[in-house]
Parts: C-alpha cells; structure tokens; sequence
C-alpha cells in the first residue's frame, strides 16, 4: 500500500515539474509551497504542550516559523495503539517534506512505513536494537534522530527507589507491553533487582483501565515500592498515576520530570523538552538540505534527578541526605 501511494506521489509530482515548465513567467517562490512537516506521536496531545513547544522552538532556531515558512500536519493516536497505522498512512499521502516520530512505537511503524521520506525520530531507547538505524554515527536510509538510552538509566532508578525505600525488600516495575523497548528495559531492571537483593515483580499496562489493575496486582504482591518505565502513555497518565501511588502510600520513580511536577515523589533521566528541541533542530537542517544518513543520531545528555519533599511527606517517607544532595531540583 505505502509503495503504491510512493508511485502516485512521484506521479504528482513529475505532472508539477511539467507545468512549471509550461508557465516559466512564475517565480521560484511562487513555485514552492511550504513545506509541511508530519509530526506523530502515540500519546496524547493535550498532555504534550511543553515537548511541541520544544520542537517548535528547536525548528525556530534553523530559520522555520510554524505559519510562515513551514506548515506543521499533527496527528496524535490519543494512546490508541491500533490509530497509528491508519495515522502514518495518512501522513504518506501527503506531500511532506519530513516526518516527525515522537516516540518509540511512531518510530517503528513509521520505519516499516516509508523508506524515502526523510524521518527524525525522538526515542527512549537503543536506535540500533529497534532497528532504526545500523550506526549512531552514520545512520542509513532515511532515519535520524535523538535518542536517550532508558535502559541504562533504568537500573539507576531501582537503585535510587532502593536508597529512598531501604526497607523495601518487594518492588513492582510498571511497563507497556506495547512500547517496543519493554522487553529490554525489564531485563535491565531484573539484573538490577538481583544485584541489589531485590524481589521485583513486572506488571504491564497498554491503556488506563489496566494501570488501575496493575496496581491492584501490586498491592496483592505486597509490592512497597514501584518503578514506572518511561512510556508516552504514562507520560499522558501521570496524574492518574501520581493519585494511585499517593493513595496506596507507594513510593515510585519515573523516567520523566513530569511525574514529579504532577505530585509524583520522584524521577531521574533525560529530559523530554531537550530532547524534543534537539528533534526540531535536525528536522530544520533537513529542511535545510541535509541528509537523514549525513546527520549522527544525537545522545540526549542530559539528565535529571527532581525530588517532590510534599509528596515524601504524604507518603510518610524521609529521603536521606545524600540522595537530595544529587537532586538537580527538590520540589517543597
């Protein structure tokens, strides 16, 4: 299907270079008409203004003002996985200069979608294992992007729920079983459980009825602790989220700033909003002339460590000295 629309597209466009050449009195600007970016994500999008006021800004810095010099097509799947293969095919039947993929499962499906339209991809996870690219450093094909290794951070956070909760000997670990990075970041967690004498167990959920089941499946574990793995639909959850940890007393880290600013106790990793800026700026350079092969999958560096002290106190928790001497932010 995607090839077919691929070939009626080049049609269109051969039968736009003829007419040009019919009416050779009209100005190059006249010619070309604004490129529009398709910009997909799974999630929701009344819950990602801060990441597209990033992007937007991240564009803006390359000379690209949304209305003026380039048109932004939104589309949002609302965390309605089966809406994404309907979406990306809706993006290929248009003319788009570049395709925007906010996150893991757009990526995917995205890169099964199309192998000519250039694609910048913002992911929580290994480029190279979801099978976006062969090399961060000259990727092939079509792809590019920015990428913040969640696996890696994701033990980090184990231990950092550990440090705050000593006494948890049970933990829970909360992941998307939709999210094609799920399977590697409860392996990471795993190991990181038994290193640290840890009994944790994994509970999936793909839509908000299944969040409030899995923390009933954690309460019937005698789960004291919880991990929330970074994914658009908690992301979009997070006050959901935030609510049940406060009303069961369970202490839980996120990947994501966000989940404290909600009323979350913790999180660590990168940031969202720079990564999204980061995403804007390739998406610009692209739109510039550059090549999606030419343009090193960029490392969200930095990361953040943000404590909420009115949660703590809520949950009836003191965190140790050293753990908020790291914080890069305490909320009180």
């Amino acid at each position: 299907m995607a090839s077919c629309f691929l070939y009626r597209r080049r049609e269109f466009i051969a039968l736009l270079g003829g007419a040009a050449v019919a009416w050779p009195g009209v100005t190059r600007a006249q010619r070309q008409p604004m490129p529009v970016i398709g910009y997909l994500r799974s999630g929701s999008r009344a819950a990602s203004s801060q990441v597209e006021a990033a992007f937007r800004q991240g564009l803006s810095s390359m000379g690209f003002i949304e209305g003026r010099n380039v048109a932004i097509d939104y589309q949002y799947a609302e965390n309605q996985n089966d809406r994404l293969m309907a979406l990306t095919a809706d993006l290929l039947r248009q003319p788009v200069a570049v395709i925007y993929a906010g996150d893991n499962r757009t990526a995917v499906m995205v890169k099964s979608a199309t192998t000519t339209i250039p694609v910048v991809f913002r992911i929580g996870g290994d480029p190279i294992q979801l099978g976006l690219v062969t090399s961060l450093s000259r990727p092939d094909g079509n792809m590019t992007g920015v990428s913040f290794l969640g696996t890696a951070t994701g033990a980090i956070r184990l231990q950092m729920m550990r440090e705050a909760v000593p006494n948890a000997a049970v933990m829970g670990l909360l992941v998307n079983p939709a999210n094609p990075n799920a399977e590697l970041d409860t392996q990471e967690a795993q190991n990181a459980a038994r290193k640290l004498g840890l009994e944790l167990h994994v509970v999936g959920a793909s839509n908000a009825q299944e969040i409030d089941t899995a923390f009933a499946t954690l309460i019937q574990q005698r789960a004291h602790a919880l991990v929330i793995d970074g994914d658009t639909l908690f992301s979009n959850r997070r006050q959901q989220l935030t609510a049940l940890t406060v009303h069961h007393t369970m202490p839980a880290i996120y990947a994501f700033r966000e989940f404290p600013d909600a009323g979350g106790l913790m999180s660590y990793g990168a940031s969202n909003v720079d990564a999204d800026r980061l995403g804007g700026i390739y998406v610009g350079r692209i739109l510039k002339g550059d090549k999606p092969a030419d343009l090193p999958v960029q490392q969200a560096v930095k990361v953040e460590l943000i404590i909420n002290l009115i949660t703590a106190k809520v949950l009836g928790i003191t965190l140790p000295p050293t753990l908020l001497a790291r914080a890069d932010e305490v909320i009180e």
